[in-house]
């Protein structure tokens, strides 16, 4: 399994582009290989779109400043770089494959709403999707209970937890969860499954008409993954 692990930094690019880059973000989506995506910071109306350009399953939650969100959605189309993150978000998994059970886990209502996902795939797998608090105390906290109550969701199914978790190094509650893959604040432990290679990160260039930008702040994080030697 190829699993992906990218912060869209809510539709942006650096330098900034000026402009709405959600076709742009779909392209290079779509035209990657992986088999599940752990995305944050998404603009909540580009979910449906991304999941349809990339042939996948998805599943949302909205974390922070979706309040008065036909707005803020104005706004962003037209002046992204002028609203930022006030354009409001979500966390999203999608699957290139099936969801069989989904949940939202809310982990912090202040200074800002956190929320994670947990979803069951079709094989068994578990995932926990996650953007943590930019406080290391906080994050720290959520990340704390995030392992227990995934590992708890879990069960004795394997487990991908992963996202952008606001830490550089991040150390799980239960010693049963392996970090195997890490790029600054963005990182992806599993239990129960097996690290394929070297982690890789994803060339985010893309050519617009003044000139070359990378899509988000963040580069996007693959890891293979297969099952343990206990599954097989």
């Amino acid at each position: 399994m190829l699993v992906l692990s990218w912060n869209l930094f809510h539709g942006r690019s650096q330098p900034p582009a000026g402009r709405d880059l959600a076709s742009e973000f779909e392209h290079l989506l779509a035209g990657w290989e992986w088999d599940l995506a752990l995305l944050q910071e998404v603009p909540p109306w580009w979910v449906a779109p991304l999941a349809r350009a990339a042939h996948a399953e998805q599943r949302r939650v909205l974390t922070s400043r979706n309040s008065l969100l036909a707005v803020r959605r104005t706004i962003a189309r037209r002046r992204p770089d002028l609203i930022k993150s006030n354009g409001g978000g979500a966390n999203a998994i999608l699957v290139r494959g099936a969801i069989v059970e989904h949940r939202p886990l809310r982990l912090q209502t202040r200074p800002e709403r956190r929320v994670a996902q947990l979803a069951r795939l079709a094989d068994g797998t578990c995932i926990a999707n996650f953007h943590a608090s930019t406080r290391v105390p906080l994050a720290e906290a959520e990340l704390a209970r995030l392992c227990e109550q995934a590992l708890a969701f879990a069960g004795e199914d394997p487990l991908i937890l992963g996202g952008d978790l606001n830490l550089r190094s991040p150390v799980a509650s239960d010693p049963r969860l392996a970090l195997l893959a890490s790029r600054d604040v963005d990182h992806i432990f599993a239990r129960g499954l097996e690290q394929v290679g070297a982690a890789t990160l994803l060339d985010r260039r893309v050519a617009l008409e003044h000139g070359t930008v990378e899509l988000s702040d963040h580069p996007p994080l693959r890891l293979e993954l297969r099952a343990g030697a206990e599954r097989v």
